[in-house]
């Protein structure tokens, strides 16, 4: 694992205190790791952890046709297939956002989208249940440089998703 004392002033981030209050609160077990190489994206936190792209949660947002938020939870090992799970919610489509509505519903920047900690709760949280086959799993805790161990079950419980196939 990348882990280096000269970073540790992430930790320090409004952000990251925003996802640790939120773990505190929750009591999720796993303690915030500041990494020294980014993990912006599944295969580069995979890369800086030395773990498998498929133990990397990942939060990806969608508006939903109420123009509220959906929080999809995924394993990095695969693309989320947005049809799929529009069906599997009953409705036509996903529909992408941009950097500024993800800011401003979850309180965070792409990149360092936490499952906790958010300033307005999504509309509906899904979470893979690819992760499940993993008994560690990394989620991003509000900076890129930041991410704390989890499992899938401590995720459903923590953010009360509903659990789902979301890819292959």
């Amino acid at each position: 694992m990348s882990y280096y004392p000269h970073v540790e002033h992430i930790l320090e981030r409004a952000s990251v205190k925003r996802a640790q209050e939120a773990m505190d609160r929750l009591n999720v077990s796993g303690r915030i790791h500041a990494l020294s190489e980014s993990a912006r994206t599944a295969q580069e936190a995979a890369d800086s952890l030395g773990v498998e792209v498929g133990q990397i949660a990942s939060s990806l947002i969608f508006k939903l046709p109420s123009g509220g938020a959906l929080l999809i939870i995924t394993s990095g090992r695969h693309r989320v297939d947005t049809d799929l799970v529009a069906r599997n919610l009953g409705i036509e489509k996903l529909a992408r956002v941009d950097a500024d509505f993800v800011k401003e519903i979850s309180g965070y920047s792409i990149g360092g989208v936490s499952p906790l900690g958010w300033v307005s709760q999504p509309e509906t949280t899904l979470i893979d249940e690819a992760l499940n086959d993993y008994g560690v799993v990394w989620a991003a805790a509000g900076h890129p440089h930041a991410v704390y161990p989890t499992s899938y079950a401590e995720l459903l419980a923590c953010t009360k998703a509903t659990p789902m196939i979301v890819g292959d």
